[in-house]
């Protein structure tokens, strides 16, 4: 049974024993994501449709390629043209929102739950859970790690095998560890990405 005591202290950033949350999502995310993990999910998507069952919010569009991993699955929202490469991990505990147009690159983590510094308090079973925020149109490199709290903007680009431990504004790129903003993304340079795209879209007409 649910313990709205425990569920609330979760959600709210308190100390809280996840053993005593008392809700069903973890069975039913880990047996719908090892159906997935092991489908042939490149011509068959019924474990993939299982699975997105279990999220808060699934875009109808969206793109996970196995292996992936979710603690709960019901306190991630997706948004639309998601697409995570192999071996996404998440940990929500707490909630993990993502806006549109976000592409993660292979062996991505991000994590909601920390543990106390206090080693008598950690022995205790207790650990707490902090909120994942992920903006639009954000690229997010291999290996990287998000750590409890954070929010990353709009239009962001985090560089691969960065850990992100504080917020990160929007339209920057961003690496390091801990990551740290190096720059703006300048109006230069998506005038260049544009011009590329148009000679894409004007080679493929001339097939």
């Amino acid at each position: 049974m649910k313990s709205e005591f425990e569920w609330n202290r979760m959600i709210n950033g308190e100390l809280y024993c996840p053993y005593k949350v008392g809700d069903d999502s973890w069975g039913r995310v880990h047996e719908a994501q090892k159906h997935f993990n092991e489908s042939e999910f490149w011509h068959d998507k019924t474990a993939f449709e299982k699975l997105k069952k279990c999220f808060g919010k699934a875009g109808s569009d969206m793109v996970l390629t196995p292996p992936v991993y979710f603690d709960h699955g019901d306190r991630v929202f997706f948004g639309e043209h998601f697409y995570a490469n192999t071996g996404l991990t998440i940990l929500d505990e707490n909630y993990v929102k993502f806006g549109d147009n976000v592409y993660i690159a292979p062996h991505v983590s991000i994590y909601t739950a920390g543990h106390p510094i206090d080693a008598e308090t950690r022995n205790a079973d207790l650990e707490y859970a902090l909120p994942v925020t992920i903006g639009s149109d954000v690229w997010i490199g291999g290996n990287v790690v998000i750590n409890p709290g954070v929010t990353i903007g709009d239009d962001v680009v985090i560089g691969s095998g960065s850990v992100v431990t504080k917020d990160i504004p929007s339209h920057v790129i961003a690496a390091g560890n801990p990551c740290k903003v190096i720059r703006e993304i300048t109006e230069k340079e998506r005038q260049l990405w544009k011009e590329q795209y148009q000679k894409y879209i004007d080679d493929s007409g001339k097939k």
